[in-house]
């Protein structure tokens, strides 16, 4: 009997599993490779501020990084890329690598950075997923963490700050995705007629961005103009994500409802303190008290958002 696997990740919303891509990565390859796996997502737990997702159980053992993951899959004979030749294996490590080193800071500033996306999207999301009082603080814990990404892997000389970085980032990324359009044509997959790790990873790399109503974004709109890749995402989406084309399922555990509701009326109360902000700022006679909210969590580490 196959030992029990459980991933701890980000949940799913947006038509998407998982609004997380590197839990996206490790969902779709267990998709793949036919892996059972039990999904428990970390949404309205205390380990939204500190869990390390996504997170492989299996026996006593916890594996994190999405790479790490897959060889311990593969181990376990759960291999999608039994397939591939030791060219096409060469050209997914390749792809790999591309994906990390020109579509991830573009996707971290786009959510993480913008200040539309994040005010409208990003914050109010990951928010409303942290129980209080993490929910003051989860959004902008990760949103500190991709700009220092940001700027350590692409602020090099004569590049110091965001504003500078910005654009190099951008170019970088509708780069990537051409070449990854045109590596793909018209087929459903980048090697054959099944899907690979590569897959998971352009599928966990591309998804959020192709399904996130993000108020502003200009790659998202180059992502429009690249019809095949948007096709690739949805057709993961229907054939291995959903049992009724068209209507993928998010991964989500069973929440109680008394729980849901507290918090949405915490997290409207956070909007009506963050609009009260300014006014309290100016009194200075009148500085609001805040409690130190930082449990005693362990030592466990933080995972960067995609």
């Amino acid at each position: 009997m196959a030992a029990t696997m459980e991933l701890r990740c980000w949940g799913g919303d947006w038509g998407l599993p998982s609004v997380h891509t590197e839990s996206l990565i490790v969902l779709a390859y267990a998709k793949f490779s036919g892996a059972k796996i039990i999904v428990t997502p970390i949404d309205w737990t205390w380990k939204t501020l500190t869990g390390t997702v996504p997170e492989l159980v299996c026996q006593g053992s916890t594996i994190t990084e999405p790479a790490q993951i897959l060889n311990f899959l593969r181990k376990q004979r759960f291999n999608a890329d039994y397939e591939l030749s030791a060219r096409q294996g060469a050209d997914t490590m390749a792809y790999i690598a591309l994906l990390e080193e020109k579509l991830r800071p573009a996707l971290l500033h786009t959510f993480w950075v913008d200040a539309e996306n994040y005010a409208n999207l990003t914050r109010p999301w990951f928010a409303s997923r942290s129980p209080f009082p993490l929910n003051f603080l989860v959004p902008g814990r990760h949103a500190s963490m991709a700009l220092s990404r940001i700027l350590l892997t692409k602020g090099e000389s004569p590049l110091h700050t965001i504003t500078e970085v910005e654009g190099k980032i951008y170019s970088e990324a509708k780069e990537c995705l051409n070449l990854l359009s045109h590596r793909l044509g018209t087929a459903y997959y980048f090697f054959g007629n099944t899907p690979c790790s590569l897959d998971a990873f352009v599928f966990g790399f591309v998804a959020p961005l192709h399904k996130a109503s993000l108020p502003s974004s200009p790659l998202q709109s180059h992502l429009r103009q690249l019809d095949n890749l948007q096709r690739f995402c949805d057709h993961i989406l229907n054939a291995h994500f959903s049992s009724h084309p068209g209507s993928p399922q998010p991964v989500q555990e069973t929440v109680d409802a008394n729980l849901q509701k507290l918090t949405q009326l915490v997290n409207k109360e956070s909007n009506l303190i963050e609009k009260m902000d300014d006014n309290l700022r100016s009194s200075p006679q009148h500085k609001p008290l805040r409690v130190d909210p930082r449990p005693s969590l362990g030592n466990n580490k933080s995972s960067t958002p995609a």
